[in-house]
Formats: structure tokens, C-alpha cells, sequence
């Protein structure tokens, strides 16, 4: 009988990083840069005014409402399918953006982009250390002062149950199969905390809760499905480590494994294929 190490299976609780939201002040250029340049799809069916956006890679999102711009003190991570076919829509938008703090390079097997507003991505072929994805919000790494990394990882071990290490002032947190938060210390400034955040769907919803909750921790009662906290600190001393809001939400919430619209960035109508309009990869 064939042995397996079924340990390597386990997910923890943290079962899904859902979207990163950064508010951004122009649909125009957000459609530029995030639809035309990265590949997403603006999601047809919710937040579809001027004043948000909701854009759709994979099972994954960016959440960009329409505000005075906010900068993610790190750099968000994804998988994309072709890097060469990103490679030529971002030449292509280049000239529309010249004026921004757009910038984009590639190195080492990676494109890094620049938003039009300053937020850092970094895009990856799909590779085994993602999972079978080939188009997916794979994670997000945070910039995060000196000394800090070991008790955030026990912080999200001892808090959150995920699992979670650190090692040489980097600590990787497991979401769900295969997506990570990742923690970088560095010695350059952060700026303040402009309160973007990111979502997670969590498993035992109610243990992390009463934990945050007895030391005034939780920021926001949402909904019967949804509590916010924003402070990351010592589990043992109750240091504060990081600011980040996490928007946690339940595996019962109505959102939870909503069915995306994904396209094919390929087709145009100058190159149009009958029936190839939508991501034919694997999320």
C-alpha cells in the first residue's frame, strides 16, 4: 500500500486571501493599468459605478475604490499565464501612463509593475510553489520594521492557527493551498498606515475572535459573517508588530467561493476566436 505524508496536506485555518483593497483616485487609469495592462476582469455584476471597482484574476480580487490614493507598504504577488503576453500589454499602455509613477521591469523570470499611483506587483509564471494555478492573487508581502518577523509569525500561529515560520527576518504565513502573507523586515522608513487592507476567509471564525476581542483588538463588528481587526502584535506581550487591516470574514458569508467572471485578454475583435472569450487555465 502506497504511503503518503498526509500532514502535507493540511491547510490551516486560513483558507483563502481574497482581495487587497487600495483606494485609487481615477477609473480611467485604474482600468489601464489593472484590465488592460495586468489582465484582470472588472467584475460585471458588482461595483460596477465610478465610485469602486472590483477586479477579478482567478478566484481572487483587487478592491479599488475611488478615493485619494492609498500605498500597500509592500508588494502584492500574482500568477499570471503568459508573461510574454503581459510583457506586450504593458509596452502598450505605457504611453497613456508616461505621466504617472508607472513603471514596470522584468528580471529573473518575474515582471515587477508599478501602479499609476506607486503600488508595487510583482507577476509570476505559474510554477509549483503556487499550486496548479495559473491566474490568481498568490500573495501579499509587507515591509515590516526590524525584529519584527518572529512575532508575527507566532502571532498569526498562536492567533490565527495558520501556519506560519520565520527565518533571516522573513516570515511566511499559509493561506489555504498555496497562497502566502509574507513579512520582510527592512531598515528603510515606512510610511504611516493609510488604512488599506486585505481579506481572508477563516475557518474557526469565533476562537481568533474572542482572543482579539478580550484585548480590544477588533476594530469592526461588520456582520454576522465579517469582524475586522487591524493590529498585529506579540501573542505573548502584547507588543505592537505591524498595522494591516485583515476584513476576516466566515466560510458561511454569501461571497464565500462566488463563481468570477475571468476573460481571455487575448481576444480582441481583431483577433477574435468563437468561443475562446473567456480564461480557459486553472484558477
Amino acid at each position: 500500500m502506497a504511503q503518503f505524508d498526509r500532514s502535507a496536506q493540511d491547510v490551516g485555518n486560513l483558507v483563502l486571501l481574497e482581495h487587497v483593497n487600495v483606494t485609487q483616485p481615477d477609473q480611467r487609469l485604474a482600468t489601464l493599468f489593472y484590465v488592460v495592462a495586468l489582465g484582470g476582469t472588472r467584475d460585471p455584476y458588482i461595483m460596477v459605478g465610478v465610485d469602486n471597482m472590483w477586479v477579478n484574476f482567478g478566484r481572487t480580487q483587487l478592491h479599488l475604490p475611488t478615493r485619494e490614493p492609498q500605498l500597500l507598504r509592500g508588494t502584492v504577488g500574482f500568477v499570471v499565464p503568459d508573461l510574454a503576453a503581459l510583457r506586450a500589454r504593458l509596452q502598450k499602455v505605457a504611453p497613456a501612463l508616461e505621466k504617472t509613477k508607472f513603471s514596470w521591469r522584468e528580471s529573473e523570470g518575474v515582471i515587477e509593475a508599478t501602479c499609476p499611483w506607486g503600488n508595487r506587483f510583482r507577476c509570476h509564471a505559474s510554477a509549483p510553489e503556487f499550486g496548479a494555478t495559473q491566474l490568481a492573487l498568490a500573495y501579499v508581502e509587507f515591509d515590516v520594521p526590524p525584529g519584527t518577523a518572529e512575532g508575527i509569525a507566532r502571532f498569526y500561529r498562536e492567533v490565527l492557527q495558520a501556519p506560519a515560520r520565520a527565518a533571516q527576518g522573513r516570515a511566511r504565513v499559509s493561506v489555504g493551498g498555496a497562497q502566502e502573507l509574507r513579512f520582510c523586515e527592512t531598515r528603510a522608513p515606512l510610511p504611516a498606515y493609510d488604512g488599506h487592507h486585505v481579506a481572508v476567509y477563516i475557518a474557526d471564525f469565533s476562537r481568533p475572535y474572542r482572543w482579539l476581542r478580550e484585548r480590544a483588538l477588533i476594530t469592526m463588528e461588520t456582520g454576522e459573517h465579517e469582524w475586522r481587526f487591524q493590529k498585529i502584535v506579540d501573542p505573548g506581550s502584547g507588543a505592537p508588530l505591524f498595522e494591516i487591516e485583515h476584513e476576516v470574514r466566515s466560510l458561511r458569508h454569501p461571497l464565500y467561493a462566488r463563481p468570477l467572471v475571468n476573460r481571455n485578454p487575448a481576444i480582441t475583435n481583431t483577433a477574435y476566436a468563437p468561443g475562446q472569450e473567456s480564461f480557459r487555465g486553472t484558477y
